[in-house]
């Protein structure tokens, strides 16, 4: 591994892991913290991302196409996940959030460089591929915010339903405000799952091919377990703890679609 790519990874994972720390104190009401606005406690954030940003691109990129092997994948999604947040953050009090996701951001950075996995994707001869591959990243990292959402949703359901509103509620964003994000998220990732797969039978010359059935059959579980989850929402009135279970099924279908088959290939029988 190239030693700039080594310390630039080093220097993002400390980054993501000073911003932890500030939001953590910040949440604290620590006196050293108070008087500092979101934008300036979440700078090292941002700016781990950027670093981040080179670390993928140098073990990403490849004359033949995207190097997205197991744990580059990992990389990529948990990058993603954590811009949203931290963007999130900016308009909305969900601070809490980057403490949760950083950390993993940090972790996926170090495994990536520490851990060979390569599946090299050909696009340079193919435009309607690299649509199919950049619509599919999007989805699959916005519909991942709507699990940690939905994660954050379910811990505050459990403390309010015990009774329990000090300890850790404190630090959570309202209830209406994460439902609110939840189904936002949800629909603005179910457009971005929409043209993932309108794109995959468009381009892919065979999307049941032998090696992507599962992964088809799959995300097509997750389309309809999120397109019903809409219009429960929509229609019947559904929140609380079954669009909790409803949200995390559907992640956990794609979840499957992408990473479960590219562990076994890449990782068990490597």
């Amino acid at each position: 591994m190239n030693m700039h790519i080594t310390i630039a990874a080093f220097t993002a994972t400390t980054l993501y892991l000073l911003c932890t720390l500030g939001l953590w104190l910040h949440l604290r009401k620590s006196s050293i913290l108070q008087h500092l606005g979101n934008p300036v406690l979440l700078a090292p954030g941002f700016l781990a991302l950027l670093v981040h940003a080179f670390v993928l691109y140098s073990t990403m990129a490849n004359p033949n196409g995207i190097n997205l092997g197991f744990y580059s994948s990992l990389s990529l999604i948990s990058a993603s996940i954590t811009l949203l947040i931290l963007l999130a953050s900016l308009r909305h009090p969900v601070e809490i959030l980057g403490i949760l996701v950083m950390p993993i951001a940090a972790l996926m950075i170090i495994l990536d460089i520490i851990q060979s996995s390569n599946h090299v994707i050909i696009t340079t001869s193919s435009g309607g591929l690299l649509f199919h591959i950049i619509s599919s990243l999007i989805a699959y990292s916005i519909l991942g915010l709507a699990a940690v959402y939905a994660i954050v949703l379910s811990i505050q359901n459990s403390l309010l339903h015990r009774h329990q509103p000090g300890g850790v509620i404190r630090f959570l964003p309202p209830l209406k405000t994460m439902e609110t994000l939840l189904f936002e998220t949800i629909t603005i990732g179910f457009v971005g799952l929409n043209l993932s797969l309108a794109s995959g039978f468009i381009f892919l010359e065979n999307i049941f091919a032998q090696h992507l059935v599962h992964k088809t059959v799959l995300s097509i579980i997750a389309w309809v377990v999120f397109a019903i989850l809409l219009f429960g929402h929509h229609f019947i009135g559904w929140r609380g703890r079954t669009a909790i279970r409803w949200t995390l099924g559907g992640f956990f279908s794609l979840m499957l679609a992408y990473f479960g088959s590219k562990f076994v290939l890449e990782i068990l029988l490597s």
